[in-house]
């Protein structure tokens, strides 16, 4: 079944995007759309989808089925693998085949593929300055297989199946279906702020990405298309607190008061890991709190000019709207 676009206008590219409904998914979609790029999506039930996103063309499909994933690529100049488990369910043994999947779609139509990526492939021992090409020696599960995923691209784009365009950025924030820190463990979506929880130790620096930041950045990169190696991996520099105060400080600056600030309760998450999934997440990522861990943006700057960077305030103020954190004006 598909599910098509309304509006008939000839679009002289088009994407498929792997994760639409999602923060980074929808995001890059989204930009994209607005470029005048043609968005193919696959969803499991894309006629729900399409009714809430009618400008994309929906294809009923999954994203763990090759043939479903093939379908939905035929004609697309690139392939954005956004694409997560929902609830991070059985993360371990789907992100590889679906990331297999899109490999062999980009190659049987010869899509670049772009990937979202993530700090998780590093380990402490390249911290606390991290560039493209430190050493990926992680110290989780889920960073492991982030370093797999990355292998395998890199040896899809060097055989020239497919070039291949990542992204690595810090802890996300902002977007109404982002799931992150600053939306699940600093602050409660839909109640107005009155005090708020901070994961970190006072003086250890954190590294964050505003996810319309991270959009756009990924996006201007696309447009860059072959004008880019064929295996093409970026940092953002992103939003740096360098002492863990600057997102609590900015925070309370949007919101015009002064804001309780309490310890994140570490214990309790051995405690729920056995049973909820997103703090097994938490539990497996605690060390990116414990040390500072600071990217770098010189490789981006020279490709782009300079790194999409809105300001920390608007930032925040944007963030907390969009989870119903600030009284209406």
């Amino acid at each position: 079944m598909e599910m098509t676009m309304s509006d008939n206008k000839e679009s002289t590219k088009t994407a498929l995007v792997l994760g639409a409904t999602g923060g980074i998914g929808g995001a890059v979609a989204g930009g994209l759309a607005l470029r005048g790029w043609r968005i193919r999506a696959l969803n499991r039930n894309a006629a729900e989808a399409a009714r809430r996103q009618p400008e994309f063309d929906w294809f009923q499909g999954d994203a763990m089925q090759a043939d479903d994933v093939l379908k939905a690529a035929q004609g697309a100049d690139v392939i954005v693998h956004a694409v997560n488990p929902p609830g991070y369910r059985n993360w371990g043994k789907v992100v590889l085949p679906m990331l297999d999947n899109t490999i062999a779609a980009a190659k049987a139509v010869g899509a670049r593929i772009v990937l979202p990526g993530t700090v998780y492939n590093f380990g402490p021992d390249v911290f606390p300055i991290v560039t493209e090409d430190s050493a990926q020696r992680p110290k989780t599960r889920k960073g492991a297989i982030r370093v797999q995923m990355e292998r395998r691209l890199r040896a899809a784009a060097e055989q020239g199946d497919s070039p291949v365009i990542i992204v690595r950025a810090g802890d996300f924030f902002g977007g109404a279906r982002a799931n992150s820190w600053f939306s699940q463990a600093m602050v409660t979506p839909g109640k107005l702020i009155t005090s708020m929880t901070y994961p970190g130790k006072r003086g250890v620096g954190h590294q964050w990405a505003y996810l319309p930041d991270v959009a756009e950045t990924m996006i201007r990169l696309i447009e860059k298309g072959d004008g880019l190696p064929a295996f093409a991996v970026y940092h953002m520099r992103g939003h740096w607190d360098g002492d863990g105060r600057q997102m609590i400080e900015a925070v309370q600056r949007v919101v015009g008061r002064n804001v309780k600030v309490k310890s994140f309760p570490w214990w309790i998450v051995p405690l729920a890991s056995p049973f909820v999934t997103f703090m097994r997440e938490l539990r497996e990522m605690s060390y990116l709190w414990d040390v500072p861990l600071e990217m770098r943006n010189d490789r981006l700057v020279a490709a782009l000019g300079d790194e999409p960077h809105t300001p920390i305030d608007q930032a925040v103020r944007s963030s907390l709207a969009s989870i119903g954190c600030l009284q209406a004006a």
